[in-house]
């Protein structure tokens, strides 16, 4: 039976496999795509993905149901949050503009599967995204005809009583993503053009909200006659917050978008700086004008602004937001269309994914196919599901990839530098083997003479460490881990860091209410993970790290990045036992289309034998001083894996 047991070796190489990553051409603005997009077109992008329905819609649902007036507290906290996220997004897309956002920052930086899982996620991501848009779209626009198309559809074609399925068909939900689809494929120059009038129509409704809100607020809706600022507590703002992250979701289009921008390295982090300190003004100012012209209670979920202003006596005003309102969300039905079919390319690109979706249209120099399949794949969803099931799933998925983000930028922080572009997933070993010399002491064989000379003139000057080794200011105290390679103990730390920040949250989350711990074992598990957290970020700390003046680096870390794991996984665990339940069944179908197809045509997978082989190897022997001998070794005369037989016919002559 053992026969059919793998082997160690089999093992090694098959999880080799798993975390391989991407490997970056030497010219990264070559791109098949049009880069036509400034920093302007990429913040108005990002202002239309985050200024939409969840301005209109998720603000009245939060504070009726979740948070009440509060929920000023859970979009600022949600907007911290973000912001985290947000640099870190900042940080690849000037350093890699590449289109594929955290699916292409995790296979730089962690491996392959998981980049795979969070691209599987943000595809997801954005068709729900899309979806739960044009039903609020489509109710925003009924809401005008005083229900009407509700009433017909119901009364004609029937209601459904089924759990996470809408209430009845919304077929204009679907024509209007139908509609959205045909435009996007026309180009990156048409999209932009469209979402610069939407938004600066939204732009326009934005501030007459405001101007006309507080004209009309009354304080006394804040009163603890109406159930005060907070009726639900601590728990209700935390958990409005983990819905909120909704709203900001739209950032990261203008990642996506990097391989668009004339000039990447300027644009994506002022864009992304831009717009998310706009969208967070506009949803805490209209989130205290909505809660102050009306009760919270009394709030309609479905039409919140529109609503309110009908009942304080103003339909015509209630009539000119509902119409604002639509605009705004045909800028983020554009921003998930956009954005979508670019990450399936790049996984497509790549190989992990079904090669006809990264076919680029000649003319309008975009993924035609990705943006016909998953449109009508959105149409679909937002005909038959139910809006708030679907912003549920929605925050768990861009939590998580919010989370690998953030250790990818620590990993590739302490990675080694490849000329001026750092080498994400190149080992930080260098390209040496250890072997035993002729008189006893260890002697090292390199792939190239360079490699050797580079290793001895970093050997002439200690002072001059780089990224991922240990600072000298450690060294005395922290000497047993010099015998490491650069970054190695960086990756352990960022692994320890992120298992003590998912048992820190959980404790926090279910300590008290689901796993009912004492107070004596709540407050000593709290401690040792807290201990484990700060630990591992000092780890971290205490190596050397990569400084660039050329492209926009995010400050504090790995402070920043690791405040920004611990946020959304405690955002992640406040989520419902549902949303966590279909989002395993999602990472199930993944994992099959990952195994079925992505694994074995990976181009990763493709290149790995080619680069086994090497054509002169160079043996350094230990000598008393840095003038060392070096011999040249000929190649081994066995064939390498995957290589023709003539290889050995060549050794033989």
């Amino acid at each position: 039976m053992a026969r059919w047991l793998p082997r160690s070796t089999d093992l090694t190489r098959f999880c080799q496999k798993l975390n391989r990553v991407k490997t970056l051409e030497d010219d990264m603005m070559e791109t098949s795509f049009n880069r036509c997009l400034s920093t302007i077109d990429l913040t108005l992008l990002g202002i239309g993905g985050m200024v939409g329905s969840g301005l209109y819609v998720l603000t009245g649902t939060v504070a009726k149901e979740i948070a009440g007036p509060a929920v000023i507290v859970s979009f600022i906290i949600a907007g911290f949050a973000s912001l985290l996220a947000a640099l870190c997004y900042a940080e690849f897309g000037a350093r890699v503009p590449k289109t594929g956002s955290a699916y292409m920052f995790t296979y730089l930086s962690v491996g392959e599967i998981w980049a795979f899982l969070i691209g599987w996620n943000v595809l997801l991501e954005y068709m729900i995204g899309g979806a739960a848009v044009a039903r609020a779209w489509s109710g925003y626009l009924d809401s005008i005809f005083n229900h009407k198309i509700k009433n017909f559809t119901e009364t004609h074609v029937g209601a459904w009583q089924v759990p996470f399925l809408a209430r009845y068909p919304d077929f204009l939900a679907a024509a209007i993503l139908l509609v959205a689809t045909a435009f996007i494929s026309f180009g990156a120059k048409v999209s932009s053009w469209l979402n610069h009038v939407f938004s600066a129509i939204s732009m326009g409704v934005i501030l007459f909200i405001l101007i006309m809100g507080f004209v009309l607020a009354q304080p006394k809706n804040w009163s603890a006659q109406e159930g005060g600022f907070a009726p639900y507590g601590l728990s209700g703002i935390m958990a409005g917050t983990a819905t909120c992250f909704y709203a900001f979701v739209g950032f990261d289009v203008i990642a996506a978008s990097s391989e668009e921008a004339r000039n990447p390295q300027r644009a994506v982090p002022r864009a992304i700086a831009f717009s998310l300190g706009l969208a967070t003004g506009a949803y805490i100012l209209v989130s205290v004008v909505l809660t102050l012209m009306v009760p919270w209670h009394t709030l309609d979920p479905d039409s919140a602004l529109a609503d309110a202003f009908y009942r304080r006596g103003y339909a015509w005003a209630g009539f000119l937001v509902a119409t604002g309102s639509i605009c705004a969300m045909n800028t983020v039905l554009l921003s998930n269309l956009f954005s979508l079919p670019r990450i399936v390319y790049a996984m497509a690109e790549d190989g992990l994914f079904f090669q006809v979706f990264s076919r680029v249209h000649p003319r309008t120099q975009v993924p035609v196919v990705g943006i016909v399949v998953f449109g009508l794949l959105m149409a679909l969803l937002a005909l038959v599901f139910d809006l708030e099931a679907l912003v549920q799933f929605l925050s768990i998925g861009t939590l998580l990839a919010y989370t690998f983000v953030a250790a990818s930028i620590i990993v590739l922080r302490f990675q080694q530098h490849k000329g001026d572009v750092p080498a994400p997933g190149a080992s930080s070993r260098p390209n040496a083997e250890p072997h035993e010399g002729p008189s006893g002491g260890e002697l090292k064989e390199y792939e190239s003479f360079s490699d050797k000379l580079h290793l001895v003139d970093r050997d002439k000057s200690k002072e001059q460490r780089e990224p991922g080794q240990l600072k000298a200011a450690f060294e005395p105290y922290l000497e047993f881990l010099s015998d490491f390679y650069p970054g190695e103990v960086v990756t352990v730390a960022v692994v320890t860091l992120m298992v003590s920040a998912i048992c820190l949250c959980s404790i926090l989350v279910f300590g008290n209410t689901h796993l009912h711990l004492p107070t004596w074992s709540y407050s000593l598990l709290l401690v040792l993970f807290s201990l484990g957290f700060l630990l591992s970020l000092l780890l971290i700390w205490a190596h050397e790290q990569q400084h660039s003046t050329q492209t926009f680096q995010i400050p504090l870390v790995p402070l920043s990045p690791a405040l920004s794991i611990i946020l959304n996984i405690y955002l992640m665990l406040k989520l419902s036992y549902m949303t966590w339940l279909r989002f395993a069944v999602w990472l199930l179908l993944g994992l099959l289309v990952y195994f079925g197809y992505g694994i074995w045509h990976s181009k990763e997978n493709l290149r790995e034998p080619r680069a086994q082989r090497v054509s002169a190897r160079y043996v350094v022997f230990p000598g008393g001083s840095l003038e060392e001998r070096v011999q040249a070794v000929q190649p081994s005369c066995q064939p390498a894996t995957g290589l023709p037989d003539t290889d050995t016919d060549d050794c033989k002559r």
